[in-house]
């Protein structure tokens, strides 16, 4: 990445990041009442994701399964109709409202609003040995949003992960300012037209 993409990039990101949690403060608001009324638990949702470089991080997003969702401690995918998944959780989910909090990581400068999604580092680990160039998916910022995500179904296996590495990888070789403005309006037509979701 060139020093004044780099630049151009976090610039894009602070602006659009601040706007959005501005304009996203009301529906954030009323999730949180959703998420306490339904069960009275925990709002948030913090899990370590492994980031640019392979530096961890703690990805901040609404709580939309049962507290219990890994209580036997095994790091699980979720899977379409996974019943782990709160009421209020499955409506959130669909709208990926859960996503916003999000928007926080990308202000800090964890996350980038366009690019590869963190994952854990169980699966990180995992997917690396089993699948030629994954961790160079590493060499930028993850995003909230990314060219797999609006190019590919929801998928929760190795398999799945094989067919949107191609995807992250053409990201990190081509990715511009107007590849992200791409994205973004691709992930918002997903959201109104519900498309992946789980």
């Amino acid at each position: 990445q060139g020093m004044m993409r780099t630049f151009v990039k976090r610039c894009f990101d602070l602006f659009v990041s601040f706007v959005l949690l501005v304009l996203a403060l009301p529906v954030m608001l009323v999730a949180v009442m959703a998420i306490l009324l339904e069960d009275g638990g925990p709002i948030y949702y913090r899990q370590v994701r492994v980031g640019q470089n392979g530096r961890q991080f703690n990805v901040i997003k609404f709580r939309s399964m049962r507290t219990d969702a890994e209580k036997d401690g095994q790091p699980k995918w979720a899977v379409a109709n996974d019943d782990r998944v709160t009421r209020v959780g499955r409506i959130i989910r669909k709208l990926r409202i859960d996503e916003l909090p999000q928007l926080f990581n990308v202000f800090m400068g964890d996350m980038s609003l366009v690019g590869p999604r963190p994952e854990r580092p169980f699966f990180v680990d995992q997917l690396t040995s089993e699948i030629p160039f994954y961790a160079v998916r590493h060499c930028v910022k993850p995003g909230v949003t990314g060219w797999a995500q609006v190019r590919y179904q929801y998928g929760a296996s190795v398999d799945d992960a094989v067919q949107k590495l191609q995807y992250d990888l053409y990201y990190v070789k081509n990715h511009t300012l107007l590849l992200d403005l791409v994205v973004l309006a691709e992930t918002v037509r997903v959201v109104l037209t519900g498309e992946g979701a789980q």
